[in-house]
């Protein structure tokens, strides 16, 4: 994928910026697999909770009401409640069963080659003047298909820009930024607002052990968030970009070899597994329209009810629904045997993840049963709410400060991990929803990963850029993607606070206020 030429040092356009790169590079290298970095903040954790139990520190606990004195994780107590509990702790750790539900069903879907014929069409049967914006939305969809996205839509984003006269280095660019820095806008449920929502959920257990953050909980802001980065990607892509005087491939380009448009055959599976997945979900949508349903809660109410509590596994099986059908039709599903298979190396594949939830599971464990969590979150929310801070100005200062670990840590969930238990009670504290919380991080999470070179995808991405300019670094790759990404943040900052002014909720029994 990558070549063996080496890649130019000199863009002539942004020495800074690659230079600073190298330096985010540096950095990123010198920290421990996030498996071990999250042990290291357990055993931080514990040396801060022992000062602080030793110096008898209290707060007046928001769950409960009652005063509550830091307790020493290093003491015999603590111990035996870290081996006691540690089996337990992973095994209800919210993201755990919900994720791997949705993976399965992702799974048969991205193995029969459902979702890439999905994606095939969604670029190949546009005008020319439209190629642009669907490369672009096509890559906020693509999270369906988790990092698989990547492999399959930059290369394809290449294909359609160069099949209608453009360039395909800008295709390449337009396909990866969509991907990376549009990564949390989704307007379909991916596997990763089920993994968001329950570390979410289990962060705003600090403050309210009843409180619930549900995959849905951002959707109808997830939905206009797709659309306006689209735009954005389309404006800057087509007045900015496409007049750069450096967007020629190399004479020997190889570019890639993956099929853009679909054969009869795939063309019928795709006709068929869609119709499946919209027929089952109109009768999913009849089932839930009436007032009496059962999927509906208390007083008809779908804000906690069984249907939004189930939304992952209805996820997760109309993916299946429509990868079963799609490999049918294609031949690769002869017979029932062959889907757990698929489903199983979904998991399999999701293996290191679940390996990092173990971690993650016993240092929000540990963070909770210290009550460092109460400290903090009811001191910072207490000095914000002295200083008279406007909220938006709080929420700009959260947005910097993930928006910084996020350059390092490039991993969404890892981050979400470290952060969400400091940040969604404090704001909570300040009467700002976890679901709001949540909106600001997927911002953060999504804008300047499309610049980091931490990221295995940026070399990815690179990879494919270097088919078509064999000479192509990370310099060049950064010039391209930092007007995109910025822009892209910008836009996206501005609409989530026109959203919090207006009042608008951000999804289904998730108001913004």
């Amino acid at each position: 994928m990558s070549s063996s030429t080496a890649p130019e040092k000199n863009t002539g356009r942004l020495p800074w910026m690659i230079r600073a790169l190298s330096v985010v590079e540096r950095v990123g290298n010198a920290l421990p697999h996030p498996f071990w970095l999250f042990w290291i903040l357990a055993g931080i954790l514990a040396v801060i909770s022992a000062v602080l139990a030793g110096a008898d520190t209290s707060v007046v606990s928001p769950k409960s009401g009652k005063e509550v004195h830091v307790q020493n994780l290093l003491s015999g107590e603590g111990v035996a409640m870290a081996m006691s509990t540690m089996v337990k702790n992973f095994a209800s750790f919210p993201p755990m069963a919900t994720i791997v539900v949705v993976i399965m069903g992702v799974a048969v879907s991205e193995r029969t080659g459902f979702l890439s014929a999905v994606m095939r069409v969604s670029i190949s049967q546009v005008p020319a003047g439209l190629v642009v914006f669907s490369v672009a939305f096509a890559g906020t969809v693509s999270h369906l298909a988790s990092a698989a996205a990547y492999a399959i839509l930059v290369p394809l984003g290449g294909m359609a820009f160069k099949a209608v006269g453009k360039s395909p280095i800008l295709g390449i660019v337009v396909a990866y930024t969509s991907i990376a820095s549009g990564y949390d806008a989704s307007p379909i449920p991916t596997p990763n607002d089920t993994i968001f929502a329950g570390i979410t959920t289990a962060a705003a257990h600090i403050v309210d052990e009843n409180a619930s953050v549900s995959p849905v909980s951002n959707w109808y802001f997830n939905i206009a968030s797709s659309l306006l980065l689209a735009l954005v990607i389309t404006l800057v892509t087509t007045t900015v970009l496409a007049k750069r005087d450096d967007l020629e491939e190399d004479d020997a380009a190889t570019g890639a070899t993956t099929t853009l448009h679909l054969s009869r055959l795939e063309t019928r599976g795709l006709i068929l597994a869609s119709g499946a997945v919209v027929l089952l979900l109109a009768v999913v949508i009849a089932a839930v329209i009436p007032s009496g349903s059962p999927l509906r809660g208390d007083g008809g109410s779908l804000a906690d009810s069984p249907f939004l509590d189930g939304i992952a596994a209805l996820v997760g099986f109309l993916f299946m629904v429509g990868g079963m059908v799609y490999g049918r039709v294609l031949g690769v599903i002869n017979a029932p045997k062959d889907i757990p298979p698929m489903m199983a190396e979904g998991v399999r594949q999701f293996a290191p993840t679940l390996v990092m939830f173990f971690a993650i599971a016993q240092f929000l464990q540990y963070f909770d049963w210290t009550h460092l969590g109460d400290v903090i979150a009811v001191g910072a929310s207490q000095l914000l709410d002295q200083s008279n801070i406007p909220v938006t100005l709080i929420f700009l200062l959260v947005f910097a400060l993930l928006s910084v670990v996020n350059v390092i840590i490039t991993s969404g969930s890892a981050m979400w991990s470290i952060m969400a238990p400091v940040l969604v009670p404090m704001l909570m504290l300040l009467d700002v929803p976890a679901d709001t919380t949540q909106a600001i991080f997927r911002i953060a999470d999504s804008g300047s990963t499309s610049i980091s070179p931490m990221s295995p995808y940026f070399v990815m991405a690179l990879g494919f850029l270097q088919q078509y300019r064999k000479k192509a670094g990370i310099g060049t790759l950064a010039a391209y993607t930092l007007p995109l990404a910025i822009c892209m943040t910008l836009a996206w900052v501005v609409l989530f606070f026109l959203w919090w002014w207006l009042g608008i909720p951000l999804g289904p029994g998730a108001p913004v206020k």
